[in-house]
């Protein structure tokens, strides 16, 4: 009997970091749930009741940032033990310890990783 796939859930408003990152992941064979931006990621993990095995998590969205979306799933009992890797562009040490200390396992810096680089840390972190 086949092992069900891993599911990450991709939380990003960029479309085109989206694709790349989409491809990349289906071509390893993980079922990828997209998302937008917080509002649409909440609502599928809360009202849809997806529970992915990761989230990658832009921090820089409209509407709902990553950090507020990262509290909301804390305070979710069904959701917070859900590993959570924040994606970003910004390289400012306060967002990466902000992230860090509401319970993010891990952060990486768009600009500094390539999408196979950011594959192998997924992997590390599941």
């Amino acid at each position: 009997m086949a092992k069900d796939k891993q599911k990450i859930m991709i939380v990003e408003d960029d479309f085109f970091m989206m694709d790349i990152y989409n491809m990349k992941l289906e071509q390893e064979g993980f079922e990828v749930i997209g998302a937008k931006d917080g509002v649409e990621a909440l609502k599928k993990l809360k009202e849809e009741n997806i529970t992915p095995d990761l989230i990658l998590l832009d921090i820089l969205m409209p509407f709902v940032d990553g950090l507020e979306v990262l509290k909301e799933l804390k305070k979710d009992e069904r959701l917070k033990k859900i590993p959570v890797v924040l994606l970003s562009n910004l390289s400012q040490k306060a967002d990466v310890e902000t992230g860090m200390k509401l319970g993010a396992k891990g952060y990486i810096i768009k600009s500094h990783f390539t999408p196979s680089e950011v594959l192998e840390k997924i992997k590390s972190f599941l």
